[in-house]
């Protein structure tokens, strides 16, 4: 591409941003219009936008998250979400820190088993009922959710889709990640619980008498459907077991959660009406709409010169390489969604590691600079991972918007205390204590 091509498309995605920053713009209508430019300037083509792996839309995640989507919207149906929600708050005993204490536990172990959008599609619902029970405002508690997710999913291969794409192209296995990545997920967890005690503690306003209701609540009441419960906590349960022997299985997450929800919409013989009504399809269109331009940047070249530069820049120092690794890739994610990010890294790290030597840090320590970096820098902003843009598609569905800025001021902090926690861990684990 031309010199010209890069200019434009980088107007482009910048002045997308700005739409989507300043809010007078619906998100998913400033995508698909930068989108549009993208290919109207001749920075991407309809071939690569809608066929190229490495710089067109991510298929995989639009229908992985289709098709968690149709499963959530027929077990909403079975009052399955009211259950977990009474079931929640009787054990935190309605206390508003407890539950999100909880919503937070619960949501990193799902992440790290699951992948993160598919554990906040099965959480939010649960959470905006709680809220709804308890009398509160549920944006502080989809936001901790969201960071949850995003750190939880590092702990695994199957966590984050960026994990899989560095496993694949540095040959690692899920126990690597469990041995490497989970410790360091653990403590993080107990980071985020600290600061969302301090940065929402306005918010925990308890409720004695609704408190009480709850308490008198038998939430097992709340099932509507026992027959159709059981048919979909199956199906649920075996497309988990796809995303997680998906090493030996070798299915694609997105044919898995395809074929998930097409068994449980014929067995079930539920209205397909009433489940396509649940999918959240704004949220898909601004997927695509983002994948189509962040492709046009890597087309251009704009991502490649800005790696680039980045490993210039490192040089041959490990510690230096590792931790400009991880701090760049965090600042990086929280503008540019993680996945095409990584994707576009990847090769630029195996060529560090292997200018780095042979010893066992320069194999690993950049592999898992980058993870971190990737993964948790995409807290920082609305926008920066998947499971952030689900979660405001829920909240703006069900009438509770977040706002850009009100995720993002949150976002910042949270991802400024993990990532450096994370670098004090690196630097301990492979350098000063290697």
């Amino acid at each position: 591409m031309s010199n010209w091509h890069s200019w434009a498309a980088i107007a482009v995605f910048a002045g997308t941003y700005v739409l989507i920053i300043s809010e007078r713009v619906h998100r998913t209508a400033a995508a698909l219009g930068g989108a549009a430019l993208m290919l109207l300037i001749g920075a991407t083509d309809d071939k690569t936008a809608f066929y190229s792996e490495h710089s067109g839309v991510d298929w995989d995640v639009i229908f992985l998250l289709l098709g968690m989507m149709a499963i959530v919207g027929v077990l909403r149906q079975t009052g399955v979400f009211e259950y977990l929600a009474i079931w929640s708050v009787k054990r935190a005993r309605g206390k508003p820190y407890r539950v999100m204490a909880m919503l937070i536990v619960i949501t990193a172990l799902a992440s790290a088993l699951l992948d993160n959008v598919t554990t906040v599609l099965l959480v939010a619902p649960v959470t905006l009922l709680v809220c709804e029970r308890l009398a509160l405002p549920a944006a502080p508690f989809l936001i901790a959710e969201v960071f949850a997710s995003n750190v939880g999913g590092t702990a695994t291969l199957v966590g984050d889709p960026p994990n899989i794409i560095i496993a694949s192209r540095a040959g690692l296995t899920f126990n690597d990640f469990l041995v490497h990545l989970a410790p360091i997920a653990v403590v993080l967890t107990g980071v985020l619980l600290v600061l969302c005690r301090l940065m929402f503690h306005r918010y925990f306003i308890y409720d004695e008498e609704r408190a009480a209701e709850i308490m008198e609540l038998e939430e097992r009441e709340a099932i509507r459907d026992p027959r159709l419960l059981v048919q979909g906590l199956g199906v649920l349960a075996l497309v988990i077991a796809g995303f997680v022997l998906h090493p030996l299985l070798h299915y694609a997450p997105s044919v898995v959660a395809l074929l998930g929800a097409g068994v449980l919409v014929l067995v079930s013989r539920v209205e397909t009406n009433e489940v396509l009504k649940e999918v959240e399809w704004p949220t898909l269109a601004f997927f695509a709409g983002l994948f189509v331009m962040v492709g046009s940047l890597i087309e251009t070249g704009v991502i490649g010169d800005l790696s680039g530069a980045l490993a210039d820049a490192l040089g041959g120092n490990e510690l230096s390489a590792t931790m400009g690794l991880l701090f760049g890739s965090a600042a990086l994610s929280a503008v540019v969604d993680n996945i095409p990010y990584v994707a576009t890294m990847a090769p630029v790290t195996a060529d560090l590691v292997k200018h780095l030597g042979d010893a066992p840090t320069g194999q690993h320590v950049l592999w898992w600079a980058l993870a971190l970096g990737a993964d948790l820098g995409g807290n920082a902003t609305a926008i920066g991972a998947s499971a952030n843009v689900v979660v405001l598609g829920i909240a703006e569905r069900n009438r509770q918007p977040i706002s850009f800025w009100t995720f993002t001021k949150y976002g910042l902090i949270v991802t400024a205390a993990t990532v450096a926690a994370s670098g004090v861990y690196l630097w301990l684990r492979y350098f000063a204590l290697s």
